[in-house]
């Protein structure tokens, strides 16, 4: 079996999860870490042998197969394109960039150097959500007629979520991408029309006066094959991470609850360690969960994108860089429709760019 060699730029929670979920994959090799902080520290956790201060001096000098960017968002577009550069095939966290130009240039990029651009979207792996699909493609609920998702949490603590320039917006951009991408992955159609509404940011979001994105945001879309769907993410929902989806059909519905709907009821006056992404107490009643690394997608995810290298594969449909760029580009509409209170075609951002 062909081992590929993988290097990981960042250190922190998204690189936590990367490594993790590529450790747990029999084909991958972590052989190098790059990070401009908690380089050593993260290397040992993982006994990753290779460590560079930079991702061009790892891209240089490390004999690399995939490189996993796991970096905050505006740095995305010029680590991309240096890997490109360099020959690599890359793994692109979410969201693909912060502008559809910086998007689609990425895309460019790769395409012109040959190498394979996947788009880390880890709903799409997810166990639940996959079997949900198994379900629907086998007529359970009819024809679909529409979509309803979202992530939620009570807000990111990382310095790089708190403004627009790093970041590209707020809560959508952060967490609503998700669903976007689901539920124009599930429809299996374009969005011809985006309808948003978010919070304006700073103090006029309802809860964090300090982030000069959204903490609240909806978008309401029309697919081109007839299908609707309501997009959310917000930073208002207090008790840990909560991702629901409602798929509505001719004949029946379907639901999932990927991130509190666990197996598992705990009561504790004491309380105990981790229950979930972002729960704030252990105390009283509550549902730790069993194994997010697996359940949230990103074991298949991460171990599908090594297949792919190996096997010189292409990204299954959903997670290519022509897929992250349509769901930035959903996220963007949103933004704009919501600031010049119109309805905006997602696909007319982009479609002259590549």
């Amino acid at each position: 079996m062909r081992k590929v060699r993988i290097g990981i730029v960042g250190s922190k929670f998204a690189a936590n999860l990367h490594a993790t979920a590529y450790s747990r994959c029999p084909q991958a090799d972590v052989v190098a870490v790059a990070a401009p902080d908690n380089l050593h520290e993260f290397a040992d956790e993982f006994g990753i042998p290779e460590r560079y201060n930079s991702y061009e001096e790892m891209f240089g000098s490390a004999s690399l197969d995939l490189v996993s960017v796991c970096s905050p968002n505006f740095l995305h577009h010029p680590i991309v394109k240096a890997a490109a550069e360099a020959g690599l095939n890359v793994v692109c966290e979410k969201p693909l960039a912060t502008t559809v130009e910086d998007g689609a240039d990425m895309v460019r990029t790769c395409r012109d150097k040959g190498v394979k651009l996947f788009y880390a979207e880890d709903w799409l792996f997810a166990p639940a959500i996959l079997r949900a699909k198994q379900v629907i493609d086998e007529g359970a609920i009819g024809d679909i007629l529409f979509i309803k998702a979202k992530e939620t949490h009570s807000g990111s603590h990382s310095p790089f979520a708190q403004k627009v320039r790093t970041c590209g917006g707020g809560a959508m951009i952060h967490l609503g991408v998700h669903p976007a991408a689901f539920a124009r992955w599930l429809a299996a159609s374009e969005p011809a029309e985006v309808i948003g509404s978010t919070t304006p940011g700073l103090d006029g979001n309802l809860l964090h006066k300090n982030l000069e994105g959204e903490d609240w945001a909806v978008s309401i879309m029309t697919f081109r094959n007839g299908i609707r769907a309501v997009v959310e993410g917000n930073y208002i929902t207090q008790g840990g991470m909560d991702d629901r989806i409602e798929v509505y059909g001719t004949k029946g519905v379907v639901r999932i609850d990927l991130t509190q709907g666990s197996p598992i009821s705990v009561y504790s006056s004491v309380g105990y360690g981790y229950v979930l992404e972002k729960a704030d107490s252990s105390l009283g009643w509550t549902s730790p969960a069993v194994d997010e690394y697996a359940s949230l997608g990103y074991v298949g995810e991460l171990s599908t994108f090594v297949k792919c290298v190996a096997e010189d594969l292409e990204p299954p449909k959903g997670v290519s860089g022509e897929d992250g760029l349509a769901a930035l580009a959903m996220v963007i509409a949103t933004y704009r429709s919501a600031k010049e209170g119109r309805s905006i075609d997602p696909h007319e951002l982009w479609k002259e760019l590549l």
